[in-house]
């Protein structure tokens, strides 16, 4: 199972969006700076997460959140949720 992943920094309150095959040990390589694109923004909280059968599907909508229509749908799910 893959997994796309929203994470919100608690220093600069950006969101940091990915995909990966486990999503807790991801989010502690990002808060243990072992990722260089978000070593200086950390520390970060897990806003949400979708699950996918395949990686590419996965990627498909990883690129698709991070584009100004998925920003936009983003948004929604997250104010749905109380976290927007």
């Amino acid at each position: 199972m893959y997994f796309v992943y929203v994470l919100r920094s608690l220093k600069d309150k950006r969101r940091y969006i990915g995909q990966t095959t486990d999503v807790a040990k991801r989010i502690r390589q990002h808060n243990a700076g072992s990722t260089e694109s978000t070593r200086r923004r950390r520390p970060f909280e897990l806003l949400y997460e979708e699950s996918y059968d395949t990686r590419a599907d996965a990627k498909a909508r990883e690129k698709h959140l991070k584009s100004g229509k998925g920003r936009e749908e983003l948004n929604e799910i997250l104010k749905g949720r109380g976290l927007g």
